[in-house]
C-alpha cells in the first residue's frame, strides 16, 4: 500500500454498468468506467479532490477552454499483474504526470502536482479495479486531462481549471501492419510551437490530413518538418523507429527538437532495443534517406510507438504517390511488442522500476 495522505472525498456509483460490458470484444474509448477523478483549481491552488460517477460537466457556453483551446491531456495504461491478479500494474504514471506539467506550462495552465496526480490515479483504480480486463491484448486505458474552466469570453489565460482522470477498458488498437502516407502537404506542427505537448488543438489539426489519407487507403500519416517536408517526424500520434541495417533510428525530441511529443513509450522502446543489443540513434531522418533505404535492402523494418498502440509495423510507406512495400518479417517489433507487455503485465520480472502497484 502506496502511503497515501490527501483528503480525498468519494461518492461512490449506486448502480455498476461493468456487468453489461462484453471484455472479450472491446473496442478502443468507447465504455468508460463507473467513477472519475475531479479536482477544481480556483484561488490559486488545487482543491476539492473527489472521486465521483462518470458524468457529464456542466459548462456555460461561454467557458473558455471551449473557445481557446486550452486543454490537455495524457495516456497511459494499466493491467492485471500476471502473478497476482488483485494487483494492478500502471506502467510509469509518473512520466506521465511529468509530461503533463510540461504541457501546461506551455498553454499557461497551472501544473499538476505529482501527489495529486498520482493519489487520485491510485484511488480511482482501487475503486475501479473490477475495470481492469484480463482478456489477451486488453488493458485499462487511463486517460488524465485538464481544460479552462472561466466563463469569459476575452482572450486570457484562464483563472479557473478542472482537472480530471477518467478510465476505459481497451482492446486492441491495431489489428494489422500499418499503410502509411509521407504527409508533404499539411503539417502537424511547426519551430516554437506546440508539438512537443499533449495540447489538444494538436490532434485537431491532424484530423483532416488523416482523413483524406484514409480516402486513399492509408492508416495513418508520416508527418514531416513544416519548413522543408524533407524530415520525418512522427506518424498519426506515434513516434516513429526505423530499422536501417541493424540500426534503429528515431527523430530527437525536446531539448534537440520542440516539434515532436516526448513519448513515455518511445523512451521505454529505446532502452530495451539497446538492452537487447541493438544500437540506437536519435537524429534527424529525411524522407530521401528512408526510401533509398528501402530500396537498396537497407531497410529492414519500421514501427510506429505509442501508449494506444504500443508497437504497430508499417507494411507500406507510400511517398509522392508511389507505394513502397517494407520487409514482412515482423519477428524483430513482435519479439520487442512481447518483452515490452510483459513487463507491463508482470510475467516477467521488471528490473527497471517502471510498473506502479495497486
Amino acid at each position: 500500500m502506496k502511503d497515501l495522505k490527501l483528503n480525498i472525498r468519494v461518492e461512490k456509483a449506486q448502480n455498476s454498468r461493468l456487468s453489461a460490458v462484453d471484455f472479450d470484444n472491446l473496442a478502443f474509448g468507447k465504455t468508460m468506467s463507473d467513477h472519475m477523478f475531479v479536482a477544481d483549481y480556483r484561488d490559486g491552488e488545487w482543491q476539492d479532490l473527489r472521486i465521483v460517477p462518470y458524468d457529464s460537466f456542466h459548462l456555460a457556453p461561454a467557458t473558455s477552454s471551449l473557445h481557446y483551446g486550452q486543454s490537455i491531456f495524457e495516456g497511459l495504461k494499466g493491467f492485471r499483474n500476471a502473478q497476482n491478479p488483485e494487483e494492478v500494474l500502471v506502467f510509469r504514471p509518473q512520466e506521465n504526470a511529468k509530461r503533463m506539467n510540461v504541457s501546461a506550462e506551455r498553454i499557461c495552465m497551472p501544473t499538476i502536482p505529482e501527489e495529486i496526480f498520482m493519489e487520485g490515479l491510485h484511488r480511482l483504480l482501487e475503486i475501479d479495479r473490477d475495470w481492469v480486463p484480463s482478456t489477451p491484448d486488453s488493458s485499462l486505458y487511463i486517460r488524465p486531462f485538464m481544460f479552462a474552466t472561466d466563463e469569459f469570453l476575452g482572450m486570457k489565460p484562464s483563472d479557473t481549471y478542472t482537472f480530471a482522470i477518467i478510465t476505459a477498458p481497451a482492446g486492441k488498437y491495431y489489428s494489422k501492419a500499418l499503410r502509411v502516407k509521407v504527409e508533404k502537404e499539411f503539417s502537424r506542427t511547426s519551430p516554437g510551437g506546440t508539438g512537443f505537448a499533449k495540447v489538444a488543438g494538436n490532434y485537431a489539426a491532424s484530423l483532416l490530413p488523416a482523413k483524406l489519407a484514409a480516402q486513399q487507403g492509408y492508416d495513418q500519416l508520416l508527418w514531416t518538418d513544416a519548413k522543408e517536408h524533407k524530415y520525418i517526424e512522427e506518424s498519426g500520434t506515434m513516434n516513429v523507429m526505423f530499422d536501417i541495417d541493424g540500426t534503429f533510428v528515431t527523430a530527437p525530441t525536446i531539448p534537440v527538437e520542440d516539434t515532436i511529443l516526448r513519448s513515455v513509450t518511445r523512451l521505454t522502446v529505446i532502452e530495451l532495443i539497446q538492452d537487447m543489443g541493438h544500437k540506437v540513434e536519435e537524429r534527424h531522418i529525411s524522407v530521401d534517406e528512408v526510401i533509398e533505404a528501402i530500396k537498396n535492402g537497407k531497410l529492414k523494418g519500421a514501427f510506429g510507438i505509442g501508449t494506444a498502440v504500443t508497437i504497430a509495423p508499417f507494411a507500406v510507406i507510400s511517398n509522392d504517390g508511389e507505394d513502397f512495400d517494407l520487409p514482412s518479417d515482423y519477428t524483430f517489433s513482435n519479439e520487442l511488442k512481447a518483452k515490452f507487455q510483459s513487463i507491463q503485465k508482470g510475467e516477467i520480472e521488471d528490473t527497471k522500476g517502471w510498473t506502479y502497484k495497486i
